[in-house]
């Protein structure tokens, strides 16, 4: 596992030295051409349960933009274990889609290649204007200062899923709003071969974003204000810690979790398995694998006192999907129309119900149709309790490496193997060294 992270580590490293004169295929400047105006490639991210979910969900809207502009898009749905290494390797390369997703964390570290067109006033004003977008989706967006890397697509926040059966069964009236509950109650539901709560133990992504947020409920982050790499100090180590021991100590999560890493946990749940679940946005992917509405509820990420809100009563990271042009595209023209028409009024309510995500355009937010007591939740966390993971140049080794030590201190809580606050702060540090050197 180490040997993969390096190499992943190296190639985010070697992407931010030869990305800007690698990307230039479309022009000598790399700033792009219309040598190819009637076609576009894209690539998509895999929100829904499936990627044949996704294409169903994408098509007949693609179908749509070519009768509407003349524009063929050819997409490919790209699973998130795949899809960064893709993008960096794109950048490196310059052989990439006109546009693509990104999950909106990357989007410091893939503006700082070079390789993505930047949405200066000019370039927001052919899609409608910056003013459209609401202003924690724009956070997530590129490092503050420069033009953002990126328009946002879909906008998600973390939220807590339990089973109401299996709630009642156990005697439970209501869902934990703070962690000592959320332990006590997955102990009770931890029985006859069901668990309290799932996780996907080897995604480095999920394992970044609730070790993120677990770090800023105990005051800590994994950056100094100056944006050098911070992994090991008493707050993250206690963060990454209390996230693993839900495993390792509490034993409310399944061992096999530790293997997890394609949406086991999100089925797992729809299948009565396990009676909670920490997700983003997750409507949309249990009803297509058969969970009917009625059978869950929705509640706040629980925080340390129970009332979610700023500094250590923080729930969520601000979670979301944005759309980014590469800027070697050959379809400059027609890559800012699928932008434009991809965050249209109308997309925006298509796409975002069918992936239960909120919309980032805020009068396509403000649409009846994302009034419903779920999106509420979402809605409010987004506005109240949720933080943009670190906008820096390092941030997707960051994920790289943390996620991937979070990962390995799952396989030894899985394992059996002791996890102390020596044996995480040893996986810290080794990740910490797997940064850039300044």
């Amino acid at each position: 596992m180490r040997r993969i992270r390096a190499a992943a580590a190296g190639a985010v490293t070697v992407s931010l030295l030869t990305a800007v004169t690698a990307c230039g295929g479309g022009s000598s400047t790399g700033g792009g051409s219309n040598d190819s105006p009637k076609t576009l490639t894209y690539w998509a991210s895999n929100q829904g349960a499936s990627i044949e979910v996704d294409k169903k969900v994408l098509q007949p809207e693609l179908d749509k933009f070519e009768k509407q502009t003349g524009i063929k898009v050819k997409v490919e749905v790209v699973p998130w274990s795949d899809l960064l290494n893709r993008i960096l390797t794109a950048t490196t390369s310059g052989q990439g889609p006109d546009v693509l997703n990104l999950g909106n964390t990357w989007s410091a570290s893939l503006q700082a290649t070079g390789a993505l067109l930047p949405w200066n006033a000019s370039n927001f004003a052919k899609i409608g204007g910056k003013d459209r977008f609401v202003d924690s989706a724009l956070g997530s967006t590129g490092a503050q200062g420069k033009d953002p890397a990126a328009v946002p697509l879909y906008s998600m926040a973390y939220a807590l899923y339990y089973n109401k059966k299996l709630f009642a069964d156990a005697g439970l009236a209501k869902p934990p709003a703070t962690w000592d509950e959320l332990i006590a109650d997955g102990k009770k539901l931890s029985k006859d071969g069901k668990w309290g709560l799932g996780a996907e133990g080897s995604n480095p992504s999920e394992n970044i974003h609730h070790t993120f947020v677990f770090a800023k409920q105990h005051g800590a982050d994994f950056f100094t204000a100056d944006g050098k790499p911070d992994f090991t100090s008493d707050g993250t180590v206690a963060a990454v810690k209390q996230y693993v021991d839900l495993m390792a100590k509490d034993k409310i999560i399944a061992p096999g979790n530790a293997e997890y890493a394609q949406n086991q946990s999100v089925s797992d749940f729809a299948k009565g398995k396990t009676a909670m679940l920490l997700w983003q946005s997750a409507s949309s992917n249990l009803k297509s694998q058969g969970m009917s509405d009625d059978a869950y509820g929705i509640a706040p990420v629980p925080v340390q006192s129970g009332a979610p809100g700023t500094g250590t009563n923080v729930n969520s990271m601000v979670a979301g999907i944005n759309l980014a042009v590469f800027k070697n595209t050959h379809n400059l023209d027609g890559a800012t129309k699928f932008v434009k028409f991809m965050t249209s009024d109308a997309e925006q309510k298509i796409l975002n119900t069918a992936y239960s995500t909120i919309p980032p355009v805020k009068t396509s937010q403000a649409d009846a149709t994302f009034n419903t007591p779920a999106n509420a939740i979402l809605k409010d966390t987004l506005a109240q309790s949720a933080v943009a993971l670190p906008q820096v140049a390092d941030e997707s080794q960051f994920e790289t490496a943390v996620g991937t030590a979070v990962k390995e201190l799952f396989a030894a809580a899985a394992a059996g193997r002791a996890v102390t606050t020596e044996s995480v702060k040893a996986e810290l540090e080794k990740a910490q060294q797997q940064m850039p050197a300044k």
